[in-house]
């Protein structure tokens, strides 16, 4: 079993930046592609970016594309999500997941989710 923890989120100003932090427990984290998604009010949750199992292929969503950074390390079993030049509209709750695709490019199945962090963007 793979247990995730988020943290890092707050409350910024338009502009600013965030290091968002997924912890995972486990023994089978590195095997794992690993997964941020969002959700903001009112609105369908969606992918942001993606990892593959040993760093070497990311994805990112159009919308955060030169703003956002994926990164992880396997040695302390955590990912991370490096927001730089947030916007208002990235305001959402946002989950880190893993899934046992080797790559997961956008889209696949997903065994483990995080319980979310707030991050809310002002203008």
């Amino acid at each position: 079993q793979v247990q995730l923890g988020e943290s890092g989120g707050g409350l910024v100003q338009a502009g600013g930046s965030l290091r968002l932090s997924c912890a995972a427990s486990g023994r089978t984290f590195s095997s794992y592609s690993m997964v941020w998604f969002r959700q903001a009010p009112g609105k369908e949750r969606e992918f942001v970016a993606s990892i593959n199992w040993n760093g070497g292929t990311t994805d990112y969503a159009d919308s955060v594309k030169g703003r956002f950074t994926i990164s992880r390390d396997n040695a302390k079993n955590t990912v991370y999500l490096q927001m730089n030049s947030l916007k208002p509209e990235d305001t959402a709750v946002y989950y880190c997941a893993g899934s046992p695709s080797r790559d997961f490019s956008g889209s696949g199945p997903i065994n483990y989710w995080g319980q979310g962090t707030q991050v809310t963007v002002s203008s």
